[in-house]
């Protein structure tokens, strides 16, 4: 489970009120999340590099929560996200209504997308932030968000790669292609110096960062690169951004690209990005669209944050968790988990009818509402009881018999072992006097030890 820190105190100023460590504790039981830690920056330095509590290190004492979160709950990994569903849990905040920039397509920024992408990350999806009014906690929140989501959904950046840049410093339209390596120069972010991007991969091979990455487009013949109208690069994804487009504290616009080898959760990402940041934008939770224009002519406008409708009859709902609630007590609690809920009858019987916002990229079959239910009710106030039908089954012969066995082996004076499922090569063949014939056991690729290398 993905784990957040924050910093308590601006986290008590988002949520509008400060809590003693039990009452947030509390809160956190009652949302479905769990209060993990609590720690400060120093003791987080000290814990890293495996230091006593007096060693004398960088780094203030401010207080920080570590908070664990579910693992498909992509709104929830950075402190904006987190304290808006907090505020929205606990009746102190409306639900958000995120929008698109109402913007002529002949006006929008345009992405061209070059077909020789199709080779090794073929999507692309952008969008703009307005306006943003970026301080230090901000920007590092921003930034984490990003890691976060590298380490998440994107399955560190094989799936889907972020770039973003400061979009004052670039000229539109915007070039997504690919190309032989030693046709790409520029600088790096962080560096000073020009790179050829196949000696960029060679300098990374010592980045402990970055050098994770380098795998998944190294052994290409073309390596994406993304370009304004001056060829200028913004990004050579999934690696690194362009010096040229860092984004500062003094940044007031934000281009934002996501390249995927998944449009699907290319789209959760950028959603993701933009719905926890345009709070922070001129227009409060307004998002100004990009026009992706494909290498075949047709042309899709990027972020989606359309809301899409969910049905279930009350019944379904209630059913699972064993309560008895009206119709009108299900849709408060579907408000308070940012799922904006109706009510309606449908052939006598009540329904619920459900607009998901882009936030919530988790929701996708009546299940997930009943789990929503479920928390916002509070699980230690639903009734304990005993299932209705319980089968009792019977032990097979063949279980029977072998404990039998198993006890007679014992009284005789073994000892009953279990041993590793993998284990070691040698011990299974070679110190046996037997052959392997390659088809008795699995052998594994790459294992960390001689003592895990096969499979029975």
């Amino acid at each position: 489970m993905p784990t957040v820190g924050v910093g308590r105190d601006r986290f008590f100023v988002a949520l509008g009120r400060a809590y003693t460590q039990e009452e947030f504790d509390l809160l956190c039981f009652a949302f479905g999340i769990e209060l993990d830690d609590v720690t400060t920056e120093k003791a987080i330095i000290r814990k890293e590099k495996h230091l006593d509590d007096d060693g004398d290190v960088e780094g203030d004492d401010e207080v920080i929560y570590k908070i664990e979160v579910p693992a498909n709950r992509y709104d929830l990994l950075c402190l904006e996200g987190l304290s808006r569903a907090l505020r929205v849990f606990t009746g102190s905040e409306a639900i958000p209504v995120f929008r698109v920039s109402s913007i002529p397509r002949g006006s929008m920024l345009q992405m061209h997308v070059k077909p020789q992408t199709s080779q090794i990350r073929p999507h692309i999806v952008c969008a703009v932030l307005r306006g943003v009014t970026f301080d230090e906690a901000r920007y590092n929140s921003f930034i984490d968000l990003q890691d976060k989501l590298h380490q998440n959904i994107c399955r560190k950046r094989t799936l889907v790669a972020i770039g973003t840049h400061d979009l004052d410093t670039l000229q539109a339209p915007f070039s997504y292609e690919a190309l032989p390596p030693h046709e790409i120069n520029f600088v790096p972010l962080k560096q000073e110096e020009s790179f050829r991007a196949d000696k960029l991969m060679e300098f990374y091979k010592s980045d402990m960062k970055l050098k994770k990455f380098l795998h998944i487009i190294e052994n290409s013949p073309v390596y994406p690169v993304i370009y304004d109208s001056n060829r200028t690069v913004l990004s050579l994804p999934p690696i690194i951004n362009g010096a040229h487009s860092a984004i500062t504290l003094a940044t007031r616009n934000v281009f934002i690209e996501c390249t995927a080898t998944d449009l699907t959760k290319a789209k959760i990402v950028l959603n993701t990005m933009v719905t926890m940041f345009s709070e922070y934008c001129e227009n409060k939770f307004e998002v100004e669209p990009v026009e992706v224009v494909h290498h075949d002519g047709s042309k899709t406008v990027y972020p989606d944050l359309s809301c899409y409708k969910m049905e279930a009859p009350l019944s379904h709902i209630l059913g699972p968790i064993g309560i008895s609630l009206d119709a009108k007590q299900v849709v408060c609690l579907l408000n308070k988990m940012q799922l904006q809920a109706e009510s309606h009858s449908l052939k006598g019987e009540p329904w619920i009818s459900v607009s998901v916002p882009p936030t919530r990229s988790d929701i996708l079959h009546a299940r997930d509402l009943v789990e929503d239910v479920a928390i916002a009710y509070g699980y230690n106030n639903v009734p304990k009881s005993k299932p209705k039908c319980m089968t009792i089954g019977g032990r097979q012969p063949l279980n029977r018999f072998s404990d039998k066995i198993r006890a007679e082996v014992a009284r005789a004076g073994y000892m009953e072992v279990l041993t590793f499922i993998l284990s070691s090569h040698e011990e299974n063949f070679d110190m046996l006097n037997r052959t392997d014939d390659k088809s008795k056991a699995v052998i594994i690729a790459n294992p960390r030890t001689s003592e895990f290398e096969v499979n029975w």
